[in-house]
């Protein structure tokens, strides 16, 4: 299966049948394309590029090399669930670049979200090229982009450091296994391909991780508000049964603050900014109903336990008008 664009007569992958029939014409194509060359993927640990790496796996089986890079946009204890998921329990040949302050240095003061995308898509790129100069026979670069990934691209919506080519001093030639398809005939593949449901159903995370979600010139300060926010909403969406349950749910802390009062003080700190929306495909999102008490716990908890947060808000905003994230 060698399709540049998504077939318009194309029959939605709802069923294990039509997951297994994409498997199969997948690897066939795969093996085709890369021959006996090895390939290079990031893997994330989100479900695009873990179907990636099981796919490529399956068609390749040891000549594919994963990198998994911390750019310090993760979300909280996400590098060492990487390691442990993949290294440890799956055995896949993993490489672990921390490069944060990399990441981190070059976005200094930059405050355009399509520079930002465009910075860490460029970085991730050359940590990638100075990973495979220290390997033999690397000759593809393997990525994780998907249908909505494109056309939100081609559409100006937003940059995607997964979407396009590489520059042309660059030796990698793309593999794009799932780029035909929606997140959910991804999640469809991957069931099909066995992976455990807790990588299947996984939360979308952007390539561009926290960086979106920290709008404005990212400062570290700030985003461990976004970190440790997120981190809160992710424990309580858990113990109130909404985990697996809403799509995509996260926090954003703008580059502003406002007036508040903390021990009988007055304080002037970030809000944070509540995002929960459930969608099929992604091109469209509607707002969850959460709970008003849910939600009054978690202000209690982000104002007490987030450092530099004194109000917490909730966007009832679908898509359209706005995106699912905020960059």
């Amino acid at each position: 299966m060698t399709f540049d664009r998504r077939p318009e007569n194309m029959e939605r992958i709802t069923t294990p049948e039509l997951a297994e029939q994409f498997i199969r014409e997948s690897v066939d194509s795969l093996r085709a394309q890369i021959g006996g060359d090895k390939v290079l993927l990031a893997l994330s640990g989100g479900v695009d590029s873990s179907v990636v790496a099981a796919l490529l796996i399956r068609a390749i089986g040891e000549r594919l090399v994963c990198v998994h890079v911390n750019h310090g946009l993760l979300r909280k204890g996400e590098p060492e669930q990487v390691i442990e998921v993949f290294r440890n329990q799956m055995k896949a040949n993993l490489i672990y670049v921390d490069a944060t302050d990399r990441f981190l240095d070059k976005l200094a003061g930059v405050t355009d979200p399509e520079e930002k995308r465009k910075i860490i898509g460029g970085e991730f790129i050359e940590v990638f090229a100075e990973e495979a100069r220290k390997l033999d026979g690397i000759k593809f670069l393997a990525q994780g982009t998907i249908w909505p990934d494109i056309l939100e691209s081609e559409r100006g919506i937003k940059a995607h450091h997964n979407a396009g080519g590489l520059p042309d001093d660059m030796k990698f030639e793309l593999v794009e296994p799932v780029k035909i398809l929606f997140k959910d005939e991804v999640r469809e593949v991957g069931r099909a391909l066995g992976l455990p449901d807790g990588m299947v159903y996984r939360q979308p995370f952007p390539g561009p991780g926290l960086g979106v979600r920290c709008p404005g010139a990212i400062t570290r300060d700030r985003l461990e508000a976004v970190r440790e926010s997120d981190a809160i909403l992710r424990e309580e969406f858990a113990k109130n049964g909404l985990e697996g349950k809403v799509w995509q749910y996260f926090t954003v802390v703008p580059d502003f603050r406002s007036t508040g009062i903390k021990d009988g003080e007055r304080s002037f700190e970030w809000p944070v900014i509540i995002r929960a929306v459930n969608t099929r495909d992604a091109m469209t999102a509607s707002v969850e109903d959460v709970p008003f008490p849910l939600l009054c716990r978690l202000a209690d908890r982000i104002t007490h336990e987030v450092r530099g947060v004194n109000r917490v808000l909730f966007d009832v905003t679908p898509k359209p008008t706005a995106t699912i994230e905020w960059e």
